[in-house]
């Protein structure tokens, strides 16, 4: 049973983290019907960013707290991911909305390896992994027998927070009822007065901001960052958008929990489910099949986006 919690707390952690990014991919393909491959990516300039503001913070305003290093380290992060991400939009994806749907695909995918390889250039970052500081007490807090750090309780509660303050906007503002009325139909929306251009920046935006605090407590816990760090992680963040229903970001919540706790429990139960023949550094394979035996069994989604007519 002991092992049985944490490894339900370990998915809630990873699955967090998940669930951030894929409200990203899954915002803009609510609004824009594209799929932004290159979003992973803006997980890791967040993280690349928040590690260069620590760097900073050490070296002029060294004895700072850890909660208020990782938090400027955050704030610091998350416009540098907007913008960086906004400007993909206006650079390569706003000319190709009435391009056929291979022609953007192609495009994420160079801006993915773009980002990369101007990260893997800076001489301050590099091609090698970087050690990411440990700010919080490493002394565990114990619950129903299982360990949970402080910096994975920071998580839990960033990643929260920011999940309700998003279902807030986006239920609750003038920007969340244009951005839903842009996703119903963006040519009624122009002819209502909706400024469809503003109202893809701010989801571009948006999404960016929820990937650079996934970035930065990504490398807070896990404690090394690398220009390619954001590869596997969006593509599991994909899977659980698609698992939730693409284009709904209840959807995108409840599949990054699902599929960080799937993830978690097959890492925990795989090596006895196989005789050992496979070990957890086998566990993703999880999200994988999980995405196959959703496009394969219920295409829609847990929450029924339906994916073929919006394809």
């Amino acid at each position: 049973m002991e092992t049985f919690v944490q490894q339900i707390l370990n998915g809630l952690v990873l699955g967090s983290m998940y669930a951030l990014v894929a409200l990203g991919y899954t915002m803009v393909y609510g609004v824009l019907n594209l799929i932004n491959f290159a979003h992973g990516d803006v997980l890791m300039i967040g993280a690349m960013v928040g590690l260069s503001i620590l760097q900073l913070l050490e070296a002029y305003f060294p004895g700072l707290p850890g909660f208020v290093q990782l938090a400027v380290a955050i704030l610091g992060a998350i416009p540098v991911a907007m913008l960086v991400n906004v400007l993909i939009e206006r650079v390569a994806y706003r000319r190709l909305r009435n391009a056929p749907r291979l022609a953007p695909l192609i495009t994420a995918i160079g801006v993915s390896i773009l980002l990369q390889t101007f990260v893997m250039a800076m001489p301050w970052w590099g091609r090698s992994p970087l050690p990411f500081p440990q700010l919080l007490s490493s002394d565990p807090i114990m619950v129903g027998g299982a360990m949970i750090s402080q910096t994975q309780v920071l998580l839990l509660v960033l990643a929260s927070l920011a999940m309700v303050g998003l279902v807030l906007l986006v239920e609750r503002t003038k920007m969340g009822r244009a951005m839903r009325a842009v996703a119903e139909n963006p040519r009624v929306a122009g002819l209502m007065g909706v400024d469809s251009n503003s109202v893809i920046v701010a989801t571009f935006a948006i999404g960016a901001a929820l990937a650079a605090v996934a970035g930065v407590m990504w490398g807070a816990n896990y404690a090394s960052i690398t220009f390619t760090m954001g590869v596997l992680p969006g593509l599991k963040a994909f899977c659980a958008a698609v698992l939730g229903g693409i284009g709904n970001i209840y959807g995108a919540m409840i599949g990054g929990l699902l599929l960080g706790i799937i993830e978690a429990l097959g890492a925990g139960y795989i090596g006895d489910l196989t005789g050992g023949f496979l070990g957890s550094h086998y566990q993703d394979i999880f999200a994988f099949v999980v995405l196959i035996l959703v496009l394969t069994l219920r295409p829609s989604g847990i929450m029924g986006e339906r994916v073929a007519d919006r394809a």
